[in-house]
């Protein structure tokens, strides 16, 4: 482009090519990734036998059960494998569409590198504050009687926390790797049908999801199988297996630690460079969303994968982590109490469900198929009815495999019954997940009433487009919570009835039948997650095809994936808040439970009569809500900055507007990427830190006024009340967000004026508005939530 301003050979706006300047850096590949590269294949593959064959040894060692789900997950990586080799098979479409991709993979690969960067040094030294705190604390009595030391403790606890840190790390970067390679694949494949582009999004969506569900139930199984041989369990003089599911916690808070600042970092990013383009480029110069005039564009398509898959993979796993290690820790207590013979059917019972995740999954997956040849903006079949066939496909045979698993795992002699209570347990768990889908589909698809009343508030301004979209969101709160009071209840109450008695002969299945309700929900994660990968990948696509300047009817038909994507994604964020309401509902119960094992002291409620206890509950809301503004802060403080810079260009580079000018892509992405780093810090530490001071303050008022329990009676008032605001707070936030989104995309598809409008121009101002509920302090707090969980867990000896 250079030399046409040179030689004045400039052509007209319609007939001149969107081109874009070469971007390309030296590709990043992480260090780990390029060990294995440099060593010789056969080698490699005789290392990775080797490895396999120990894994499978320490599996057998352990328990078959444990086998069977080592073979479950190499099998999930060998179908992603497959999904890798399928989806990189199918072209990049012509040049100008793969520069466009090569300069996102670069500002994606970067910024990643940067951040994870950051969060390993964070990490790092967490895990000595961990260290010290555990050579320094007391030790349980079935720790003194098994012979676990303080040291061995200590270790023990901290290599957990840094490897579900590292797997954390990679789910991430496996989410970010996938995105930035489809997303010019599905662009290419929207020049020919709309059916092949959905196939190649769902797939490539799927990759990733398997490839992060499998990570988190391999990382616990072989963490719990390591520790089995290593320690003796079981053994005379060693620690007893119902015990064992407590030394994992330290893998779960490693993961939430990276998700949370996973999260944040890259909802900071992505959101900020949004609203940043949006409203330099649609509000004020008019020109299309994803324009190669804008100077954000670039930065807001690279934080597409940085905030949306990266993210949201880490997040996931996390999730899935959490859930596992938490039920774990209520089988084996309950096994204990009820004395059960064998309890290593109700501990390994979470990992045998995740494992069947992955197959019912798979079969999910593939039931999308690209036989029919779609090229028009309204396909013969919708492409959410297509996703929504295939979830359909899945739930139905997670029922059945939750069926043949409880009978397997959770049969007893006891109670002969008590599996099928756990069955309907889990289908309450099912039937959860898939009215929390429903619900934020109703929501927030611009099918439905909610979302076309918020599009018509846009036609009378801007101000009334707000009020109708933060209505909404407060409104939509209400399902959701009745559901899940509805499942808790109803599984607790079928855990209770299921004939499970301690030694006293009181029921004691209550919590372990929310437990498995838990699992239930999260029994279709992975296909879940591949909905959720669906739509940045789908978005991508559409900035691509914009700016490689390819005929209007493949923009329509990437318009269309891109709003049944911003719907999948509002569906799994209401699908994530769902199961961190009830996984939080575990784990706060393992804490209870911890606190009474280190105090020697009974820890069965807390009373929020008590005042300081009713003190500890406002300051876990108010943490919430600090939380939520500092987050939405740093997306507005950094879009300022983002907004300024555009404008900028736009003044000193007036050729811009006609193409006769290059924007400067590479500013802005180096303004965002600074920026979310460095604003990413404060809500994360607030988070982290919060917690430990209020229990160590108030366990040194407890020392001074003879309540030797205060401290860890306050920390949990401070996480009963913070996951209720947490959970409210998440879902007004993330369905006022899609909804706002959704309501732009309803009259960008030509209704109340279309495009340009003034009804459209008030739409994007809720929408610019909505990008930082949705997309930074909505699905931060989903991480939140489990996060302060965690690290109570974790943390428990410091409030003693």
């Amino acid at each position: 482009m250079d030399e046409d301003i040179e030689n004045g050979s400039l052509v007209s706006f319609q007939e001149k090519p969107r081109t874009f300047p070469d971007m390309r850096t030296k590709p990043y590949t992480p260090l780990i990734f390029q060990i294995f590269t440099r060593i010789n294949a056969r080698v490699l593959a005789v290392l990775l036998l080797l490895i396999l064959g120990a894994v499978l040894y320490v599996g057998a060692t352990t328990s078959p059960i444990v086998v069977f789900v080592f073979s479950i997950c190499i099998a999930g990586f060998i179908f992603s494998a497959y999904l890798t080799r399928w989806v990189l098979a199918k072209d990049e479409g012509p040049p100008e569409m793969s520069q466009v991709s090569d300069a996102i993979r670069d500002g994606a690969e970067g910024f990643f590198r940067t951040q994870y960067g950051t969060i390993s040094k964070m990490a790092v030294l967490l895990a000595l504050v961990i260290l010290s705190i555990y050579l320094l604390r007391s030790t349980t009595p079935q720790q003194e009687s098994s012979g676990l030391g303080r040291s061995t403790t200590a270790f023990i606890t901290v290599a957990a926390f840094l490897l579900g840190a590292l797997c954390s790390g990679i789910a991430g970067y496996v989410g970010m790797w996938v995105s930035v390679r489809a997303n010019i694949r599905v662009a290419s494949a929207a020049r020919r049908s709309a059916r092949e582009s959905l196939q190649i999004a769902v797939r490539a969506g799927g990759l990733s999801a398997m490839v992060v569900v499998g990570m988190a139930v391999l990382g616990v199984a072989v963490l719990y199988a390591t520790f089995y041989v290593w320690l003796g369990v079981d053994s005379p003089g060693s620690m007893k297996v119902v015990d064992l599911p407590l030394l994992l916690v330290g893998y779960g808070f490693g993961a939430s630690f990276v998700a949370l600042f996973a999260q944040l970092g890259g909802g900071i990013f992505t959101k900020a460079a949004d609203v940043g383009a949006d409203l330099v480029g649609k509000v004020e110069q008019g020109i299309p969303e994803d324009d190669p005039r804008n100077p954000a564009v670039i930065a807001d398509l690279v934080g597409d994968n940085v905030g949306d898959c990266a993210a949201r993979g880490a997040d996931l796993f996390e999730s899935i982590a959490a859930e596992i290690i938490s039920a774990m820790i209520l089988g084996g207590t309950m096994a204990q109490h009820c004395k059960i013979e064998d309890p290593s059917g109700f501990i390994l019972f979470p990992l045998v469900v995740h494992s069947f995740d992955l197959v019912v999954s798979s079969v999910g997956i593939l039931s999308i198929r690209g036989t029919r040849e779609l090229g028009s903006k309204v396909p013969v079949e919708d492409p959410m009815a297509i996703l929504q066939k295939g979830y359909s496909i899945t739930i139905v045979l997670a029922v059945i495999a939750f069926g043949v698993s409880t009978r397997w795992l959770l049969y007893t002699e006891q109670a002969p019954s008590a599996w099928l209570n756990f069955a309907l347990c889990g289908l309450v768990g099912i039937i959860t997940a898939y009215a929390f889908v429903w619900i934020s589909k109703y929501y927030t698809d611009y099918k439905h009433e909610p979302v076309r009343t918020l599009a018509l508030s846009s036609a009378t301004g801007h101000g009334t487009n707000i009020i109708a979209g933060v209505s909404l969101g407060l409104e939509s709160t209400a399902l959701p919570v009745l559901v899940i009071s509805l499942a808790i209840i109803s599984a607790y109450w079928l855990g209770q009835t299921s004939g499970l008695m301690d030694e006293n002969g009181n029921p004691t299945g209550g919590l372990f039948g929310t437990a498995v309700a838990t699992m239930g929900m999260l029994s279709t994660a992975a296909y879940v997650l591949t909905m959720d990968m669906f739509g940045p990948i789908a978005d991508n696509a559409g900035g691509i095809v914009e700016m490689g300047q390819q005929p209007e009817s493949v923009r329509e038909i990437t318009d269309v994936l891109d709003a049944v994507g911003n719907t999948t994604k509002a569906t799994t964020k209401g699908f994530a808040i769902g199961s961190a309401a009830l996984a939080s509902f575990l784990l706060f119960s393992a804490y209870m439970d911890e606190v009474a094992a280190f105090s020697h002291l009974p820890f069965k409620q807390v009373d929020i009569a008590i005042p300081e206890v009713f003190v500890g509950g406002l300051l876990g809301s108010m943490l919430i809500f600090v939380f939520s503004a500092w987050a939405c802060a740093a997306v507005g403080k950094t879009a300022q900055e983002v907004v300024n810079e555009v404008r900028r260009q736009f003044i000193e580079r007036p050729g811009i507007m006609e193409y006769n000018e290059k924007p400067d892509y590479g500013r802005c992405v180096s303004i965002v990427a600074f920026a979310s780093l460095k604003e990413m810090i404060k809500p994360g530490a607030l988070a982290i830190v919060s917690p430990v001071v209020i229990g160590v303050l108030f366990k040194m008022l407890g020392q001074v006024t003879g309540q030797p329990l205060l401290g860890a009676k306050v920390v949990a008032s401070l996480l009963m009340f913070a996951t209720v605001a947490g959970i409210l707070m998440a879902l007004f936030l993330n369905t006022a967000g899609g909804a706002w989104d959704n309501a732009k995309k309803f009259i960008e598809t030509g209704a109340l004026g279309g495009k340009g409008s003034d009804c459209h121009k008030a739409a994007v101002t809720g929408d610019t508005v909505g990008d930082p509920f949705k997309d930074t302090a909505g699905p931060s707090l989903h991480v939140l939530i489990k996060m302060l969980a965690t690290i109570t867990l974790v943390m428990a000896p410091l409030f003693l």
